[in-house]
């Protein structure tokens, strides 16, 4: 594109004026040089100019101008270049020739030599300078260079002291950084550079004497190895008020622990309270008698087959009274007529089951949630372990707490001894990895198992109770000798997860275990303690939780709750599942079969209800 600038100087020559012939209102312009004989393309090179002269001035101002001053302006035309045809288009040059997808590899056009020899044509490219030639980042040019790992952390420490390092671009030892220092150094590396004599002595500072040691204090005094060198000072540390402060925060921080620690060990209160109308019926007896009255027998002679199981359908009976999760239940031994409830509100509740279905008694003496029960072989007394790390043994008539116990530690499991001449002992799996066992007589732990390495979470007599299999976060079973701390089976594989549920089959020849896996396995308990691979039981979720497995009365069917609130039923013998229970809305934590019926079940769930199924 050519654009025309136009420059008016004063003509030294005066001329006069030349009439415009044209019968347009523009203004004219003079051309300078003389009057010529007008041609055609003259004529319209005159029009053009007209019309580009009215363009310019619309106004008529250079006219005016011209003829207020009566004086001739000559023109001068000049042509400036602003833009040039660089990037002129030619359908049949280079830049047609060398279009392509970006997916071709080969171009099928032989391109002419003078488009490829063809002088480069337009701006600069401003990224693309010559200083910027040898660049291959925005910071400079990167080069690589391969050295191990000892050569670059002694040249790097090189630079970092002394200021100068061999230059790795190089192959005839030069320098990069400070020259002087590399001369003054001896061109040598950090690794290889010896301090000179001057240095040395400048460095070594000189010992104090070590006194006399006739002088014991003052000036002279004997100081042995423990002098110093000339020019320390000795300051004493200005830090005696705050370890002082921080040896105070430490006592009051083991204070505060042992007065919450003591707060743990000091028994609440222990009391119970009976909601019933009357403590004793008509002919004197308490809910402690097993009734009579009821269509099925409650107190069936040894040896008697128990009834055959089916699995139960519909929800007949709900308990209320929790205001929390329940965390255990337990029937009353043989008979079955009670159930006793262990809850996160602290408290410990007897239920009737075969008659109203009321609260009989509620027992309140723990500080914090109950973790377990236990009853003894009679039901006359059970064991209450709670977080507030109190073990506790109630008279289940009375209400009254007989004893309370606590080693400082949490409680996860408690269980009496199954032998008739051992009732006065019991065993809790605690939170410090240990296995305690408590003479109730003697009111002292007469022996300890301690080789779990984290905490206990159930215990299971076996083999005729002369042993006894416990389970822990260590996702270990070990095997005990009962009143022998020294593991006679263990059993451990890489493959298992924890089991915090472990019941033992009607049977007595097998137990179960819940795995945290979503599985339960079976293991026998004749002492050999292996696993029977041939039965697994899943398709359940506990999703963490210590959901209790239970077993039907005859051992035909294995249960086991959810994390979801449901509880499955598998056929013991297929390892099939023939039922899926919806019974809560959260977890059910705990579950029973009831010994002398055949298809009633009674469930618990951190929900605070506990029902009764058939």
């Amino acid at each position: 594109m050519a654009a025309l600038v136009a420059g008016y100087e004063s003509s030294d020559d005066e001329s006069t004026p030349v009439p415009s012939t044209s019968t347009s209102t523009l203004p004219a312009l003079g051309n300078g040089f003389g009057t010529a004989p007008a041609t055609d393309d003259d004529e319209e090179e005159d029009d053009d100019k007209l019309e580009e002269q009215a363009r310019a001035d619309a106004f008529g101002l250079s006219s005016t101008a011209e003829q207020s001053n009566g004086t001739r302006l000559s023109e001068r035309k000049q042509e400036v270049l602003a833009a040039p045809d660089v990037l002129k288009e030619d359908p049949n040059g280079a830049g047609m020739a060398i279009i392509a997808r970006p997916t071709d590899k080969v171009i099928n056009v032989n391109i002419r030599y003078e488009d490829m020899a063809r002088p480069v044509a337009g701006p600069e490219d401003p990224f693309n300078q010559k200083k910027n030639k040898g660049m291959n980042s925005l910071a400079g040019h990167v080069e690589e260079q391969s050295m191990d790992d000892y050569t670059f952390a002694m040249q790097h420490r090189t630079f970092d002291v002394h200021g100068f390092a061999l230059n790795p671009s190089t192959h005839n030892g030069g320098f990069v950084g400070s020259l002087n220092a590399a001369h003054d150094n001896g061109y040598t590396s950090i690794d290889n550079l010896r301090p000179t004599k001057a240095q040395q002595k400048e460095m070594k500072r000189k010992r104090v004497a070590k006194g006399d040691a006739s002088v014991v204090d003052g000036e002279g005094a004997y100081m042995g190895p423990w002098a110093g060198y000339e020019g320390d000072k000795d300051v004493e540390p200005e830090v005696e008020e705050e370890a002082e402060e921080w040896r105070e925060e430490k006592r009051r921080r083991e204070e505060a622990k042992e007065a919450a620690q003591e707060k743990m060990r000091t028994a609440r209160e222990e009391k119970s309270i009976f909601h019933g109308k009357e403590l004793l019926d008509y002919a004197g007896r308490t809910y402690m008698h097993i009734p009579t009255d009821v269509d099925v027998k409650l107190n069936p002679s040894e040896g008697t087959a128990p009834p055959n199981a089916y699995v139960p359908e519909r929800c007949i009976h709900t308990w209320t009274g929790h205001n929390k999760g329940v965390s255990a239940v337990r029937l009353f031994p043989k008979s079955g007529h009670l159930l006793l409830s262990a809850s996160m509100d602290t408290k410990v509740k007897l239920w009737d089951v075969y008659h109203e279905g009321n609260c009989l008694r509620t027992f309140l003496g723990h500080s914090q949630a109950v973790k377990d029960v236990a009853f003894n072989n009679a039901g006359t007394k059970f064991l209450s372990a709670s977080y507030d790390r109190h073990i506790k043994i109630w008279d289940t008539e009375s209400g009254k707490c007989i004893q309370a116990f606590s080693n400082g530690k949490i409680p996860n499991v408690v269980k009496f001894h199954p032998d008739g001449d051992k009732q006065n002992i019991f065993m809790a799996g605690m939170q410090d990895k240990k296995i305690i066992q408590y003479d109730t007589r003697a009111h002292e732990i007469v022996q300890t198992y301690d080789q779990h390495l984290g905490p206990v979470n159930t215990i299971t007599f076996v083999d005729e109770n002369r042993r006894f299999v416990t389970t822990s976060d260590d996702k270990t079973i070990r095997g005990w000798d009962y009143d022998i701390p020294v593991v006679i089976k263990y059993i451990a594989e890489p493959y298992m997860h924890s089991m915090p549920a472990v019941t033992l089959h009607p049977s007595k020849k097998y137990f179960a275990c819940q795995s945290l896996d979503n599985q339960i396995l079976i293991y026998s308990a004749d002492g050999s303690f292996k696993q029977n691979k041939k039965k697994r039981f899943a398709g359940h979720t506990i999703a963490g939780y210590a959901c209790a497995i239970g077993f039907s009365p005859d051992g035909k069917y294995i249960s086991s709750g959810t994390g979801a609130g449901d509880v499955v039923f598998w056929d013991f013998k297929t390892g099939r599942i023939v039922k899926r229970l919806r019974a809560h809305n959260q977890v059910v934590i705990d579950h029973v079969w009831l010994p002398n019926e055949h298809s009633k079940v009674i469930t618990a769930s951190w929900d605070g209800l506990i029902k009764l199924w058939t």
